[in-house]
């Protein structure tokens, strides 16, 4: 039997998705502003670049058309539900449902909206619909090794570290490892969704799994 997940049909792509914190709604072209701001501070691109240094104009324009408008992956923006306000952005991309799998990014553009829980739920909502809606089997991700909060988060929505690429990025003066993660449809539907984590700071119910990662 060949495994097809249907993700070519008009439900794979929703026009939102609403959590308790956050709403995700399909991108629109009065966010690029958003986007320029964003990708152009020194610390997004520390977290989320390979290349050292800011994006250009020209190139975050290029990413705001391609990732964020185009429909070759799936990018939702992601607001605060009693605001609206929005933070930051999120996406499947390499959707590839003969084989059940995708790859998850995630970016919160606002610093003062870091630690607050956004993330952490945004990537429940795109797990859970990538599990429950488009019937995918494995989500995946890689994450820079000092990214230590984002890895906290992913650990939090059932992520497992299945390997590592060492010592893969030059950043701070030193070499660091570049950490691959996934989660697995079975996995995901073994948690409880009353499991114990602690919204505010994505921390896992698994105490101290972010020093015993790292070593120390």
């Amino acid at each position: 039997m060949v495994y097809r997940a249907p993700v070519a049909g008009r439900a794979w792509f929703p026009a939102s998705i609403e959590g308790r914190l956050i709403v995700l709604r399909r991108h629109v072209p009065e966010n690029l502003a958003a986007f320029r701001r964003w990708y152009a501070d020194p610390e997004i691109a520390r977290l989320a670049r390979y290349k050292d240094g800011a994006m250009t104009v020209d190139e975050i324009d290029r990413f705001f058309q391609t990732r964020a408008l185009g429909t070759d992956s799936m990018t939702m923006a992601i607001h605060v539900s009693d605001t609206d306000r929005l933070i930051g952005t999120c996406a499947f991309s390499q959707l590839d449902g003969d084989n059940g799998s995708t790859l998850y990014h995630i970016t919160i553009g606002e610093r003062d909206a870091w630690g607050q829980g956004f993330g952490t739920e945004a990537t429940r909502l795109m797990v859970d619909h990538a599990f429950g809606t488009l019937k995918l089997h494995r989500v995946a991700l890689s994450v820079f090794e000092f990214n230590e909060r984002a890895i906290r988060s992913y650990l939090a929505c059932g992520f497992t570290v299945e390997g590592r690429s060492r010592e893969a990025i030059w950043r701070d003066g030193r070499w660091w490892d570049e950490v691959s993660m996934s989660v697995l449809q079975p996995e995901w539907l073994r948690r409880s969704p009353t499991a114990p984590v602690d919204v505010a700071t994505g921390d896992s119910p698994r105490p101290g799994i972010a020093a015993r990662l790292f070593g120390r």
